[in-house]
């Protein structure tokens, strides 16, 4: 014969039964929201703050009594945890994070405690969020998130309802961009991918539709940290002396380092891009560069357009040049040994003003290896041989277009700086054809080095 507590308990899973069979989750309206955030302030341990950015609030009720309240908002902005299960890259976390939400609040309302009641809520909640989201902001979500107190909560709903524990925040809560307080209570991180390849999504190259509708253009911020940059101030200031007489709010490797962070963001258009781009360092960058602070505000100063203008203009060529392939060296290594073909060739850069650049690159390791600008009323051939004259092609081979495919530059190229070379020849140069095909007939057809049966103090054969 049951006991009474035993008839409690078949009551109380009745109850639910029923209770589970009539609930369902919509929705908030508009104007019921006023309502919410009462019920939110005066019962949820954390009580109430107005969300930032995109929001959906959803109810749960029971023939029209309500039964939960829910409150999804955007992702938090950086998670370690997460960050290294999704994946992705700190770009396209930026770029993606509209994908991520956060259950941000979930309170059950006053006697509406039954045992399965919270997982059943919140399965249904998560079930219908991205469509509800999508409703709202053209776009839908692919990854849950939430903290749990573990001083006050065990996450068993969350668990239940198929959620992973990822681990522990650091305790720090963002109070500002880029800067966190440390408030001394760790958070349990739950997730859950609303579909079976959300990671694979977030964290892949290419960003499908309709997923991409949610894909944010974000400024480019340098992903150099504050030690790297700190390194990387000293190697430019190793290598080039700041021609001011008086170093005023920027020292000169400081803004070397931001000119060359930027080119890694693909912003070095022109100073305006510059000076936009150092506007997003932060206070701890700005420090690792030795940027100057204003002593009324304590902010640091950031370089403008003119101040980026007058640095490249009093820098002098060969030394930026110097410390511009040293900062290389330090970013990616001593090159390959094998690494022996060189092409060098002529642009017309966008913002150049209609100032041509002769630059030589590494074939294999895709190294930029100098530039030489081309003199005003001149042509690139006399700048190719100036670069060459400084470039270490002892050993290797050098290749360019047929613009320079003349005798000249072939013996500059062999006597004077020990390389051998290979040159395009066109339709409009019969000679240099011609002797080519008397060349290719006397070696019956077989391959044969521009310098071969000569070593590189003779003139070459040019071909």
């Amino acid at each position: 014969m049951k006991n009474e507590l035993d008839r409690a308990w078949d009551d109380l899973l009745a109850e639910e039964r029923g209770v589970i069979g009539q609930m369902r989750v919509r929705v908030v309206r508009a104007d019921e929201m006023a309502w919410f955030a009462k019920r939110m302030d005066r019962e949820h341990y954390l009580g109430w703050a107005d969300p930032v950015g995109e929001r959906v609030a959803h109810m749960a009720e029971a023939e029209g009594r309500p039964l939960a309240l829910l409150m999804w908002t955007a992702g938090s902005y950086h998670l370690r945890v997460r960050d290294e299960w999704i994946g992705w890259t700190a770009i396209q976390r930026r770029e993606r994070l509209g994908l991520v939400a956060n259950n941000s609040r979930f309170l059950m309302l006053e006697g509406c405690s039954l045992p399965n009641l919270a997982s059943r809520v919140l399965a249904e909640s998560t079930k219908r969020l991205s469509a509800d989201w999508d409703a709202a902001y053209g776009h839908g979500v692919l990854l849950a998130e939430s903290f749990v107190n573990g001083r006050r909560f065990r996450g068993t709903c969350y668990r239940a309802c198929g959620w992973e524990k990822l681990g522990e925040t650091a305790g720090f809560a963002r109070v500002a961009e880029d800067f966190y307080e440390h408030h001394g209570e760790p958070k349990q991180l739950w997730v859950r991918a609303l579909r079976p390849e959300a990671r694979n999504l977030l964290a892949g190259s290419v960003l499908p539709e309709p997923w991409a509708r949610a894909q944010r253009t974000v400024p480019a911020r340098t992903e150099l940290g504050c030690a790297r940059m700190h390194s990387l101030y000293d190697v430019f200031a190793r290598h080039i002396k700041d021609p001011r007489a008086r170093i005023g709010r920027y020292p000169l490797p400081g803004l070397l380092v931001v000119v060359f962070a930027a080119t890694l963001c693909g912003m070095s258009l022109g100073q305006r891009d510059l000076a936009a781009f150092a506007r997003r360092l932060t206070k701890a960058q700005c420090r690792a560069l030795r940027f100057r602070r204003d002593p009324r505000t304590k902010a640091y100063f950031t370089p403008s357009e003119t101040t980026f203008f007058r640095l490249l203009n009093e820098v002098a060529p060969l030394e930026l040049e110097r410390a511009l392939l040293a900062a290389q060296e330090w970013l990616l290594g001593p090159p390959p040994a094998d690494d022996n073909l060189v092409a060098l060739d002529g642009k017309q850069p966008l913002s150049g003003r209609g100032t041509q650049i002769v630059s030589a690159y590494s074939v294999k390791g895709g190294r930029w290896l100098g530039s030489e600008r081309v003199a005003d009323k001149s042509n690139e051939v006399p700048a190719v041989r100036r670069l060459l004259s400084r470039l270490d092609v002892d050993g290797k081979t050098v290749a360019y277009d047929a613009l320079h495919t003349n005798h000249e530059t072939a013996i500059h190229a062999v006597r004077d700086c020990g390389a051998d070379f290979i040159a395009t020849v066109k339709g409009n140069q019969p000679g240099i054809a011609e002797s080519l095909e008397k060349l290719y007939a006397s070696r019956r057809g077989g391959a044969f080095s521009p310098s071969s049966g000569a070593d590189h103090g003779t003139q070459p054969r040019p071909a």
